[in-house]
């Protein structure tokens, strides 16, 4: 439906009226927990962004690479660089290619361990736990410890967690939740293999 100008006005204005409501009323401060997860791309991509945010900002970013870590990623480069940015790559790879669960457990733990050191340094202002969202999925962490720790974090600090298949009780306790939607992917409808800049 086509708006006329005084209508496309009124729209504007009402929504204009609702934000500053909204905005008058948002008084707090916090640390997060956010949460991204779904089937779809861009979940990494987007923490990430919010990471480049904090050291933007003068923050200090932590960073524990779960699964992906095996593989190589520009984003992990210009990460390495930051001298605000502590950037811990503990994951061999997909489950699929390691197919040994008490590896993968194991490779989870020291990541888990590195997590609860950045979460445990007040100097930290945010720390993105990439792909820990699998991890609980398949049980290789004690998933009412995590939630445990994450509930005890500091007032201020952001945590990110990302990766498919979130738990409904980190969903739960989460503050903010991104579901990633699949609509279409060129590997899977064209069969166009991972490329750099795009994929890594």
């Amino acid at each position: 439906m086509e708006l006329d100008n005084d209508e496309h006005r009124r729209r504007a204005q009402r929504h204009q009226q609702g934000f500053e409501r909204k905005r008058a009323a948002a008084r707090q401060e916090k640390g997060l927990l956010m949460v991204y997860t779904g089937p779809g791309k861009g979940k990494t991509t987007a923490a990430f962004g919010m990471g480049l945010r904090v050291l933007g900002h003068g923050g200090r970013l932590g960073v524990v690479q779960f699964i992906k870590g095996a593989l190589d990623s520009a984003e992990r480069g210009i990460f390495l660089q930051q001298p605000g940015c502590d950037f811990q790559v503990v994951g061999e790879g997909y489950t699929w290619n390691t197919q040994d669960k008490a590896r993968d457990m194991a490779t989870a733990a020291k990541g888990w361990r590195e997590a609860q050191r950045m979460l445990d340094d007040p100097a930290f202002a945010m720390v993105i736990l990439d792909e820990l969202n699998v991890v609980l999925h398949y049980g290789y962490l004690d998933l009412e410890e995590v939630l445990a720790v994450f509930a005890a974090r500091r007032p201020m600090l952001h945590v990110v967690c990302t990766g498919r298949n979130a738990p409904p009780a980190l969903i739960e306790l989460a503050d903010l939740v991104s579901e990633v939607r699949a609509v279409k992917h060129p590997f899977r409808e064209q069969g166009v293999k991972a490329q750099a800049g795009v994929e890594f």
